[in-house]
């Protein structure tokens, strides 16, 4: 399970620190693509695996299936770590998270999110106010 957050600039190469914690439970290699609201989604490569399997139930004759899994592939990379532990994110990754220079790297259970950081803010921002009503809204049994 991946917790917590962490702030690493990117470098104008497109590299980025992942830390330490992280990089043990990613294992050597592990893939990265686009994520929803505008971040950068990385899994193990047992997790990815998962997701491809539910991916391959959607019906192709959907629209929405074919449009999201179009999203969701074509963006994906096989990554491992440099020596300094260290991932390239590729330039069409980091113009769709729109990857400036401050990165905010967050754990969310399965996957890693690695969100510019004023969109991590706005995010936040933006729904400080629903965080209680969302929890409220998904754990209440019915």
């Amino acid at each position: 399970m991946f917790i917590g957050e962490f702030h690493h600039n990117i470098d104008d190469k497109g590299r980025l620190i992942i830390p330490s914690k992280f990089r043990c439970e990613l294992g050597e290699k592990f893939i990265i693509t686009r994520g929803l609201d505008k971040c950068l989604f990385i899994y193990s490569m047992n997790e990815w695996e998962n997701i491809t399997k539910k991916l391959q139930t959607l019906p192709f004759t959907k629209k929405d299936a074919r449009n999201f899994s179009r999203f969701f592939l074509s963006g994906a990379t096989e990554c491992e770590f440099d020596k300094q532990g260290r991932i390239l994110i590729t330039s069409p990754l980091v113009h769709y998270a729109n990857l400036v220079q401050k990165c905010v790297i967050i754990g969310v259970n399965e996957r890693i999110e690695v969100w510019d950081e004023e969109e991590f803010n706005k995010f936040l921002n933006d729904n400080e106010e629903q965080f209680s009503e969302i929890a409220e809204n998904l754990f209440t049994q019915e």
